[in-house]
């Protein structure tokens, strides 16, 4: 997951991108190409295409294996990032490459752990799982009474997609999506501070590709030559492309227009955008009392990201870290 950057402040139940939507280079003619949708739909049709590309990913597992998948993925939004972005590499301190690596070591085990979710749970309750990380790390930056509430709105819904016990849950997919969730907070937070270190988007570019180096030799050893296939290549190129670049595209090109809060209200709508992706590309059909458990983790996300917007605390995010 879902991937980009951040403004000083106290974080949000979305996922941050690493720059500010008016520091972010993107490539050429894409305001003209996109903004016919307007800043609404260039964030649900983001969210669409992340979330269709991790259904895409769990298509190519048999072929790569989740880590090999998670290898190609990495590897493809590096080499178009590092294009795009062409980071300097001269004139930052150690303890500017230190945030990066951190940043990028954050950002595959996020990925990492979220393919290994969804190689055992169905895509809905897995991204559902995930938003739980940066959910609390909302409360939590809050601290009003209020989100006593949205905690325990999110507990009930965790208690529902669980049955009482996550007896229907494959029981490591569930702790894979959990751990993904915690290094989705943690990426927040590591993307806020390369944001504030790096400009435009080569923070994100670097850190795209350590993560990508960084997992290299583990998806070799999972999947061997099988990453050479080109067919392989081809499926996971796309998986980048609509998981990690059109997403950074189109959510920084509504962040010109649309306020940080609305657009962290939409990010929370991403478990159901999951649920219906994995009905309609891998046949995951979900039960009434997982589609109750969904509504109620969206609910308190919603009224968490309220609460901070009462506050005046919402800063400037972009995109998603899956």
């Amino acid at each position: 997951m879902h991937e980009l950057d951040q403004a000083p402040g106290p974080p949000v139940t979305a996922a941050p991108s690493t720059t500010s939507p008016s520091q972010t280079a993107l490539p050429a003619g894409g305001g003209s190409r996109f903004g016919s949708l307007g800043p609404v739909g260039l964030v649900l049709a983001g969210g669409i295409s992340v979330q269709f590309g991790g259904a895409l990913a769990v298509t190519l597992m048999p072929r790569a294996g989740a880590l090999g998948v998670v290898t190609l993925r990495l590897l493809a939004a590096a080499v178009v990032l590092l294009l795009v972005c062409r980071p300097r590499l001269r004139g930052h301190s150690r303890t500017d490459w230190g945030t990066v690596i951190v940043f990028g070591i954050t950002m595959g085990a996020m990925n990492g752990l979220f393919y290994e979710a969804v190689a055992r749970i169905p895509l809905g309750p897995a991204v559902t799982l995930e938003v739980l990380g940066p959910l609390t790390l909302s409360v939590l930056a809050s601290r009003r009474a209020i989100n006593a509430l949205w905690a325990g709105l999110a507990l009930a819904g965790v208690f529902l997609l669980g049955g009482g016990g996550f007896g229907n849950l494959d029981p490591t997919g569930v702790a894979f999506a959990l751990g993904a969730g915690a290094m989705w907070a943690a990426y927040i937070v590591f993307s806020a501070r390369t944001g504030r270190r790096f400009p435009q988007a080569d923070g994100l570019a670097l850190a795209m590709a350590v993560a990508a180096l960084l997992f290299l030799p583990i998806g070799i050893a999972e999947a061997g030559t099988r990453l050479l296939d080109p067919t392989t290549v081809a499926l996971g190129s796309a998986v980048a492309l609509l998981s990690s670049v059109l997403p950074y595209t189109l959510e920084l090109l509504a962040l010109r227009r649309l306020p940080a809060s609305t657009f962290a209200i939409l990010m929370s709508l991403e478990p159901a955008i999951a649920a219906t992706a994995g009905f309609l590309i891998l046949g995951q059909s979900l039960t009434a009392t997982e589609a109750a458990a969904i509504t109620l983790v969206i609910a308190a996300s919603i009224g968490a990201v309220r609460t901070q917007v009462g506050r005046n605390k919402i800063p400037p995010l972009p995109a998603e870290g899956q």
